[in-house]
């Protein structure tokens, strides 16, 4: 069976990242824009990766544009946007499609391996997260309403 470690994908700065470098790891995998009304998620995810990080814990971001053009800027300007509004140290990745066709592989198989509400597969909007355990494994789903403070318990029960 699949696993996040089967995928790799670019760095926001252009290198191919294999996620099997986070082996045994806790990671969060959240799609995410700079012009969403959910934006300020970048704090909590940064708080999150912050203080969880010690304990084998990752954050992946995913600039995404699917959902109302809300991340048009390129990756120099996404990495400046985050560095500076949100001094996000986490891993940030190149902007990708999550849906469709033209979907990364990886969020096909998130996807695929943790349905959404009602059973619904594709990603709904930005800020959907998805929660890996240290086996690579899709253990969890949550909308972009579902705040980052509110993963915290559910991330330690994997740590």
């Amino acid at each position: 069976m699949a696993t996040i470690y089967d995928y790799s994908a670019a760095s926001i700065d252009g290198k191919t990242v294999p996620l099997s470098e986070y082996k045994g790891q806790v990671v969060l995998i959240v799609n995410t824009a700079s012009e969403c009304g959910f934006t300020p998620q970048y704090a909590g995810l940064e708080t999150l990766y912050r203080e969880l990080k010690p304990l084998g814990f990752s954050v992946l971001g995913f600039p995404c544009n699917q959902f109302g053009g809300q991340e048009p800027a390129d990756e120099k300007n996404i990495a400046q946007f985050c560095s500076k509004n949100y001094d996000v140290t986490f891993p940030m990745f190149a902007k990708v499609d999550v849906n469709g066709k033209s979907a990364h592989p990886l969020f096909s198989y998130l996807q695929a391996a943790k349905a959404g509400v009602l059973g619904s597969e594709p990603i709904k909007w930005n800020f959907t997260k998805f929660l890996i355990d240290r086996q690579g494994n899709v253990v969890g789903r949550f909308g972009s309403s579902t705040k980052p403070a509110a993963l915290e318990a559910p991330i330690r029960q994997l740590l």
